[in-house]
């Protein structure tokens, strides 16, 4: 990917690789603060709530509890869903 990016860019691999870590942490920030990052044309990204639940640990067949958690998501936009289609 970085490659690519610094081929389409005109840039460096190192500036390539620093521009994409960046991106990534952007949107890591603002799903950890509990936002949503739309790239237009792309898809969003979103955080969704998983409830607590029971389960079974599959060597033993005992049943444990898995605690509730926050799961990042990705809604692909209709640009996406064009290009591929």
């Amino acid at each position: 990917m970085i490659d690519q990016i610094a081929k389409s860019a005109d840039l460096s691999k190192a500036a390539a690789g620093r521009a994409l870590d960046a991106t990534i942490a952007a949107v890591k920030t603002s799903l950890k603060k509990g936002g949503m990052v739309t790239l237009v044309g792309f898809g969003t990204f979103y955080l969704s709530k998983r409830a607590a639940r029971s389960g079974r640990n599959p060597r033993t067949g005992a049943s444990i509890k898995i605690k509730a958690a926050k799961v990042p998501k990705f809604r692909p936009g209709k640009g996406l869903k064009d290009a591929v289609n």
